[in-house]
């Protein structure tokens, strides 16, 4: 009991010394040994380490786990030294439900049969994910975690060790500075010989711990290059799966509904659609696209729209009409135009029944009928 007195009181000594040195160096009233270059280096080096390698720990983490929870949950299990309980992930989830659905739709419908599909890939999806997952945890997190709690924590005791070596050392040169008698000074230079011993040996020590951190880095290059292919392993084994999926429907729906995507729209007719352009059109409110039919007797371009030249017949039924949205003409048989403004329409022979001749003042050519309210 009295060694244990005398050494707790001995500590709280050597504690209150290296306080003091400490506090004196940090208001400048005290010199501080400084550490070579090449170990100040090293220990910056490390550090970057260690944050670094923290940050990318968390973050892939949350990338491997978003649920927090569930993060929380997993990290008791490993402090508690027993194994994480298996845990169903989203895609397998959503595919059972798919399944249970189908079930009470009827395996037999066309919506049950594709729910059963859909279900099904949504699994497979679901395991891979779950496969990737446990890959990238064991061949990523865990070497940076082992790092994080077994080297990094070896190097941080060493570097306090150190550091307690270096205020020894300071005190005793301080002590020497401060003797007086012969006695006294050649006592403390004995001290500083031996603090010097100690902290050149913990340097050293902690020198080649530091120096360790390039193979951490080689090592940790390593996981990165298995977390990648993971990752790439799994992203192709979604891909494929999808494309199967896609090839899958595609067949099923043609069987199903073989004139579901067929169009009853005359071999002639094309779908055009001008693009209205002004701010004025309403919230959500597109004009609707025109068909452009081919029409027996009008000369066209093959590739372009009827010429305002090739209508030039006798017209029929002038009136007004108002301008509902800007229009943009494609081609010179055109018209541009503004929204609210109004303009004359009349039609000619032949001409597409979607689209009239419009006038305003010199200026004259074809307008969609969808874009204008005909006035009578």
């Amino acid at each position: 009991m009295d060694f244990n007195l005398k050494k707790l009181t001995s500590d709280a000594g050597v504690f209150f010394t290296r306080a003091v040195q400490f506090t004196e160096e940090k208001l400048g009233s005290a010199e501080k040994t400084e550490l070579d270059a090449h170990l100040e280096n090293l220990i910056a080096r490390a550090d970057c380490t260690k944050n670094w390698t923290e940050k990318i720990f968390r973050q892939t983490e949350v990338l491997l786990q978003p649920n927090p929870s569930a993060r929380i949950e997993e990290f008791f299990y490993e402090k508690l030294d027993k194994k994480i309980p298996s845990r169903t992930t989203n895609g397998e989830l959503l595919g059972q439900y798919m399944l249970d659905a189908a079930k009470d739709f009827g395996p037999g419908t066309p919506y049950g049969s594709t729910l059963i599909t859909v279900g099904e890939y949504q699994s497979r999806l679901g395991g891979a994910e779950r496969e990737f997952l446990q890959t990238s945890a064991i061949n990523f997190l865990t070497p940076l975690r082992n790092f994080l709690e077994g080297d990094w924590r070896t190097i941080s005791k060493e570097r306090r060790l150190l550091e307690n070596r270096r205020l020894d050392l300071d005190i005793c040169k301080a002590r020497v500075k401060k003797a007086k008698q012969a006695e006294a000074k050649a006592a403390a230079e004995q001290e500083l010989r031996v603090a010097q011993t100690e902290f050149d040996r913990q340097a050293e020590v902690t020198r080649l711990l530091l120096e360790g951190i390039s193979s951490t880095h080689v090592n940790h290059l390593r996981c990165l290059h298995e977390f990648v292919e993971a990752q790439a392993t799994y992203y192709a084994q979604c891909h494929q799966y999808m494309q199967e999926l896609q090839k899958e429907l595609s067949s099923a729906n043609s069987d199903t509904y073989p004139n579901s995507f067929a169009s009853n729209a005359n071999p002639s007719t094309s779908a055009t659609c001008p693009s209205p352009v002004s701010s004025n059109i309403l919230p959500g409110v597109s004009p609707p696209c025109l068909a452009s039919t081919s029409t027996p007797g009008i000369a066209r371009e093959p590739s372009g729209p009827l010429k305002i030249q090739d209508v030039q017949q006798p017209s029929t039924g002038h009136r007004k009409a108002k301008v509902l949205y800007d229009y943009d003409a494609h081609d010179t048989s055109e018209l541009s135009l503004l929204a609210d403004e109004l303009i004359t329409v009349y039609t000619v022979p032949g001409m597409d029944p979607d689209w009239l001749v419009g006038e305003r003042g010199n200026q004259k050519g074809k307008v969609p009928v969808t874009y204008l309210e005909l006035l009578s």
